[in-house]
C-alpha cells in the first residue's frame, strides 16, 4: 500500500488496516560496513505500526514531496535492533520545478525511519538530481544503495550501528537517464565532473543529515556515503 498525497486524508483508517502486516550510523572513530544482514529474531507480536502526531506529520510531508511510501509496523528485534517509525519507500517525485515526469527509483533500500526517509527525499530531490543535471546534462533515474536497516553494532566497536535501528542509508550510486552510472567507489577520485558531482552532492547531504561519511572518513567507507540522523552534525 503506498501513500500519495491523495491518500494521507484517510491515513488513520489505513494505519489501522495495515497494523497486522510486518515488516554505519557511526560516530566519529567507528567505522561500519554496508548494511546486509537480516533482523535477529524474536519480534514482538501483533506489531503496529506508529501513529503519534510527530509521524503523521512526516507521513504528510513525505505526501507533500511526492513520495511513495509504505509505513511499516514498529518492531523491536533481540539485541537492542529496532524498527520504530520506519518507512518502505518505493519511488521519489523529483522536484516541482523539473521538465519531465519521470520518478526517481532508489533500489536495495529497506525500512528507514520517517525522519531520515523525509530528508533522503529531499537530498535527491534538490541536491543529487539538480546537481546531475547542472553538472552532467543528464537528468537522474536511479540512486542506488547498499540498503538500511541492519541488525549489527559499528564495525570494531560494541555499540550498535544506526542500521540497528533503521537510521541510516549507504549510497552507492547514481544511474542517469544517459546510461551513465557515477559510483562512489570509482568517482571519488574519478574524472572531474565525477569527483564535481560526488563533492557537490556531500556537501549537500551534509546539510541534511546528522551524520555523513565518505571515503575522506576511513577505508570502510571507500564505496559508499553513509547517512543518518544520529549526532550533531559531523560530516567528513
Amino acid at each position: 500500500m503506498f501513500f500519495t498525497r491523495s491518500t494521507l486524508t484517510r491515513l488513520p483508517l489505513l494505519i489501522a488496516a495495515t497494523a497486522m502486516v510486518s515488516a554505519c550510523g557511526i560516530l566519529p572513530g567507528g567505522g561500519s560496513s554496508p548494511a546486509t544482514s537480516s533482523p535477529r529474531p524474536s519480534a514482538q507480536a501483533a506489531p503496529r505500526i506508529s501513529n503519534n502526531q510527530s509521524v503523521r506529520a512526516c507521513y504528510a510531508e513525505l505526501g507533500q514531496a511526492k513520495v511513495n511510501f509504505t509505513p511499516i509496523p514498529d518492531q523491536y528485534f533481540g539485541g537492542g535492533c529496532s524498527q520504530v517509525a520506519s518507512v518502505r519507500l518505493s519511488d521519489i517525485g523529483l522536484d516541482r520545478n523539473a521538465d519531465f515526469q519521470r520518478a526517481l527509483q532508489v533500489s536495495n533500500l529497506g525500512p528507514v525511519k520517517c525522519e531520515l526517509a523525509n530528508n533522503f527525499a529531499g537530498w535527491a530531490q534538490f541536491g543529487v538530481a539538480r546537481a546531475a543535471r547542472h553538472i552532467f546534462g543528464s537528468d537522474l533515474e536511479r540512486i542506488e544503495t547498499m540498503g538500511s536497516y541492519s541488525c549489527r553494532n559499528i564495525a570494531g566497536s560494541a555499540r550498535l550501528s544506526q542500521h540497528a535501528h533503521a537510521n541510516a542509508i549507504d549510497v552507492s550510486a547514481f544511474i542517469l537517464a544517459d546510461g551513465r552510472r557515477i559510483s562512489v567507489a570509482d568517482g571519488w577520485n574519478g574524472s572531474r565532473q565525477e569527483r564535481e558531482f560526488l563533492k557537490v552532492i556531500h556537501s549537500s547531504a551534509c546539510k541534511r543529515f546528522a551524520t555523513v561519511l565518505s571515503p575522506d572518513y576511513n577505508a570502510a567507507h571507500r564505496d559508499h556515503l553513509h547517512l543518518d540522523m544520529s549526532g550533531k552534525g559531523y560530516c567528513r
